[in-house]
């Protein structure tokens, strides 16, 4: 069965699955309301969480990945029949009562460890976003208003990746044949950004993001609900409520970060469009206006002029193997794990491809499992993606349940005359999954419900972004990059020339970051909202980006992070200022420190969700680092190296 489920060797398993998790949920339901309030409740209502997501998760992989329709169809419908019942418990008067006992009994909490503790308000928050505390007709109100939100955010996703259809005479012919034809129209499915012809990045940014009535409708409705929904609970905002238990806290702490991030990085934002008008005035002299269709495509230029770094160039020296390998290495001698590839049963893998890594510690053994489905097949969501398939817990009989992870890549196939090769794009995402993978090998939690990557969204990338710095270090690619035909080493000079040129234009690129952020904050702030979301998406472009809003275009209908990312959009680059500090201050002098790598698993990975994100980063970087801070450290990252400047010149 896959993954070791014997149920599951055939779509009908899942149902089965489904019932033996649900008649297990409801043995446990009874056990919590009849317990007397102690440490054993918050194991409890663990066990019920564990039950539920142990077949919710799994479903939720197989739904995306799984090449057979019949399996997807099956894990669908386990997803939503699980999630109605995990709706259901969450306004079950009876169970919220027996944590209420809990929470209220000063004695017994004082007795509980803080992880525990943690985890028995983390219960509580649940309930109360259900709307748990109020009468039976509001109750009524914010579960209807739940399932109305569901039902508005699959309809936004839909609706933000529909191509618009035009009249093909609308354009001039000779840019017609880049958009796919139907009949008389013209369907355009993308903003096209980096085509070298600025009339098609044009034409395709105003159809693509012309105006939907319908989606604008969704989105208005998406928003308002939202806040309704806050409110009825006893939020201010959506994003007050969004925020909490975040390494951010307040909306108001968020709106400080993105507005000094902006003011930093605003002369730099100015000298990267100029550097691409100047560009665009080169290759365009009879209309050089720079334009938010030409961002992209400019700095795209501009990096390949600078810096010669055509991927062809790298890929030979980043074969899969040479990559699996150094990051086994990094792994050994940061942390003391290695990674071994596990023969699979018949049926635990859904496409034979997909390769089964066991997690072995030198001192503690087995610590869990990896399927790298790496590879493209038809149908295969395009996404770089890690995903939780069983959360790791202390078991009843003292055993642990190993966490099982899938990280999912969209890699090319070996040739006859070379292995899969990598570019270094690839290569840089292949390290970033890998840490999420290791945050949940890592976040050995005694809760399932804070295992791992189980933890606020603003502090779940930093163990990714963090991987993402030892792939852009010459020290650690200096001992797995080795060209698959001759042997011979990555030059240390094409490393740093790939290094500097990705801060080309990167102040322009995050202060792009800073506009979305600041857009998902206002459209989660206060309500009513003062002005349409067009106009909205006006004013905050003019403030925070730069470029011109261009008339009749409503780029925030396909904006499908609000779906995900309600109100912390801004968590990348939060994340990224964490990683970035915890990279200078504890790893930039010496890269394979064991000690760091030690104190990196103690303070930052061991504790999954189970501790507030910032006194992490507290006992990692041995400070409580302030707004400034994280700006400061977002910012210096985009100065030029100074050695690799004067070799280049």
């Amino acid at each position: 069965g896959l993954f070791g489920v014997p149920e599951l060797s055939c779509p009908e398993g899942f149902q089965e699955a489904q019932d033996k998790a649900l008649q297990e949920s409801e043995q446990l339901v009874q056990k919590a309301c009849s317990t007397p309030p102690g440490a054993e409740t918050v194991m409890i209502f663990d066990q019920l969480s564990d039950a539920l997501c142990r077949v919710a998760d799994l479903a939720d992989f197989v739904k995306i990945a799984h090449p057979d329709f019949a399996f997807r169809e099956a894990a669908e419908e386990a997803c939503r029949n699980i999630g109605t019942v995990v709706e259901k418990l969450n306004t079950d008067v009876e169970l919220c009562q027996s944590l209420r006992r809990l929470l209220a009994d000063e004695v017994v909490m004082s007795s509980l460890d803080p992880e525990t503790r943690r985890v028995a308000e983390l219960f509580m928050f649940d309930f109360e976003i259900s709307g748990i505390h109020l009468d039976e007709e509001k109750r009524k109100k914010a579960v209807n208003l739940n399932v109305r939100i569901l039902d508005l955010c699959n309809e936004f996703l839909t609706g933000a990746h529909l191509p618009n259809k035009i009249d093909k005479n609308v354009l001039p012919e000779p840019i017609r044949y880049n958009f796919t034809a139907e009949g008389n129209y013209l369907q355009v499915a993308g903003l096209h950004a980096d085509c070298p012809d600025d009339l098609v990045r044009e034409a395709a940014y105003k159809i693509f993001l012309y105006p939907n009535a319908e989606q604008l409708s969704r989105l208005e409705e998406l928003l308002a609900s939202r806040n309704s929904l806050a409110q009825l609970v006893g939020y201010d905002t959506f994003a007050h409520r969004a925020l909490q238990g975040t390494m951010a806290k307040t909306p108001e702490t968020v709106t400080q970060f993105l507005e000094k991030l902006s003011d930093q990085l605003s002369k730099r934002t100015q000298k990267d469009f100029e550097m691409m008008t100047k560009m665009k005035m080169k290759l365009n002299p009879q209309n050089s206006k720079l334009m938010p269709w030409d961002h992209p495509y400019y700095s795209g230029v501009l990096r390949a002029e600078r810096y010669n770094i055509d991927p062809g160039l790298y890929c030979p020296f980043f074969s899969l193997g040479a990559c699996m390998e150094g990051l086994n290495s990094l792994f050994s001698q940061l942390l003391g794990i290695s990674l071994y590839a596990e023969q699979t049963q018949r049926g635990e893998v859904w496409s034979e491809d997909v390769r089964k890594l066991a997690v072995v510690h030198e001192t503690e053994g087995l610590l869990g499992y990896i399927y790298c489905d790496f590879f493209q097949r038809p149908d295969k969501p395009h996404q770089d993606c890690h995903f939780t398939v069983r959360g790791g817990r202390l078991r009843e009989n003292g055993e642990y349940q190993l966490p099982v992870v899938v990280l999912m890549l969209s890699l090319p196939h070996s040739t006859r005359g070379a292995p899969t090769l990598l570019s270094p794009g690839m290569m840089e995402n292949l390290f970033h999954e890998m840490g999420h993978a290791m945050h949940s090998m890592l976040g050995r939690t005694r809760y399932q419900h804070v295992t791992g990557t189980r933890c606020p969204t603003d502090f779940a990338e930093v163990p990714s972004i963090l991987m993402e710095y030892f792939a852009n270090d010459y020290r650690v690619v200096n001992q797995f990059a080795r060209h698959y035909k001759t042997g011979q080493p990555l030059p240390k000079n094409m490393v740093s020339r790939l290094c500097e040129s990705k801060k080309v234009c990167a102040a322009a690129d995050m202060q792009l970051q800073v506009f979305y952020a600041a857009l998902d904050q206002i459209y989660h702030g206060k309500h009513p909202l003062k002005k349409s979301t067009t106009e909205i998406l006006k004013e905050t472009q003019e403030k925070f980006y730069g470029l011109p809003y261009v008339p009749n275009t409503a780029w925030q209908l396909r904006f499908s992070h609000l779906v995900g990312y309600g109100a912390k959009y801004y968590s990348y680059l939060m994340s990224r200022a964490v990683a970035s500090m915890v990279w200078k201050q504890c790893f930039a002098q010496d890269p394979f420190d064991r000690a760091m790598g030690e104190r990196y698993r103690r303070e930052m990975l061991a504790h999954g969700g189970g501790k507030e994100p910032i006194l992490m980063v507290q006992g990692m970087l041995q400070k409580s680092p302030s707004v400034e801070d994280f700006v400061d450290a977002l910012v210096s990252d985009l100065d030029q190296d100074f050695e690799t400047f004067i070799m280049d010149s």
